[in-house]
């Protein structure tokens, strides 16, 4: 069972937006712990949107990949 894209551009493109957005809130944010958060969800986000490839959207069964045939 590899790691099979399950993401399709649209949504890998939204992950890096909010990817964008989440570190940049997080830069300007004071308190220690939301940041930490903040910076773990903007990780989290440009992880997935590099690789394609969602874990939840397996464990789920989801998919936004267009399938080829």
């Amino acid at each position: 069972m590899g790691m099979k894209p399950n993401e399709g551009s649209l949504d890998r493109g939204l992950r890096a937006v909010l990817a964008i957005i989440a570190a940049a809130c997080a830069a300007f944010v004071t308190s220690g712990t939301t940041s930490i958060i903040l910076w773990v969800v903007a990780a989290i986000l440009a992880l997935t949107a590099a690789v394609g490839f969602c874990p939840l959207y397996r464990i789920f069964g989801i998919s936004t990949c267009k399938v080829k045939n």
